[in-house]
């Protein structure tokens, strides 16, 4: 069974996480076809829209922890952070649905998504510094943007979940819906965009965000750096550890 499903229905791409007995945690060869898909879509006439979806019972826990510790994302040519430069410069319009946990850069890789549509079940966190290491995807620069530095600073600093509620009042997610309608929701969305004229649709898209572009990339560039850096050291062993040893990290000492 694929981890990862990659449909092109209607002029519209889908992304769909498949590993929902892993909670749709994230794998390299994951984050290698995710960023092979979104490129391939910039330059395919035949799609118009890209859709991110997980499951109704949730959406991504996040990076897969044991395949990450033995692919550790330490330069800029890994599959991650060509992802991230993928969905972070994706010039057609992205829509994500999502159920359940959205953990780490499950959370993160939403604010790169035009429309985010959420169940009422949907849950999220960036528990970044409990695990020794620094926010990514960009996130120090856009969620203090999307959320507000207090509520950014809970989320980044304390690693505090929030709720579909919260997101949606915070401008993260624009509809809550009942589970089992949240990714058909978002493929009637994106069918709507679709539909639209191409040129003027990311005409759009790239007027809103090219005030930061640069920035952006380099933001996520230096959050790179640091992590790669901070996941190295002793903080972030015993955090990882930890959660592989099913046991709370004792972080106290770091």
């Amino acid at each position: 069974m694929q981890d990862l499903l990659i449909d092109t229905s209607d002029r519209v791409l889908t992304l769909t996480f498949n590993r929902v007995d892993k909670k749709n945690s994230i794998t390299t060869a994951m984050y290698a076809a995710l960023a092979e898909a979104l490129v391939s879509a910039q330059s395919d006439d035949g799609v118009r829209a890209i859709v991110i979806q997980g499951h109704e019972t949730v959406f991504s826990s996040g990076n897969d922890i044991s395949d990450f510790l033995t692919r550790p994302a330490t330069s800029p040519d890994m599959p991650v952070f060509r992802f991230l430069k993928a969905i972070s410069t994706c010039a057609k319009p992205i829509v994500a649905a999502v159920c359940g946990p959205a953990v780490g850069i499950g959370t993160t890789m939403l604010l790169h998504c035009d429309l985010v549509y959420a169940g009422d079940n949907a849950a999220f966190s960036m528990p970044f510094v409990n695990l020794g290491v620094c926010p990514e995807a960009g996130s120090s620069l856009l969620a203090p943007q999307r959320m507000g530095y207090g509520r950014a600073a809970e989320a980044l600093l304390l690693g505090e979940p929030f709720t579909a509620e919260a997101a949606l009042e915070m401008g993260l997610v624009a509809r809550i819906v009942p589970p089992s309608e949240a990714n058909a929701l978002a493929q009637r969305q994106a069918r709507k965009l679709a539909a639209k004229p191409t040129q003027a649709l990311m005409a759009a898209k790239r007027l809103m965000k090219q005030g930061q572009a640069d920035l952006l990339q380099q933001r996520i560039a230096e959050e790179g750096v640091l992590f790669g850096e901070l996941v190295r050291q002793p903080a972030a062993r015993e955090a990882f550890g930890a959660f592989l040893e099913k046991r709370q990290p004792d972080l106290t000492k770091f």
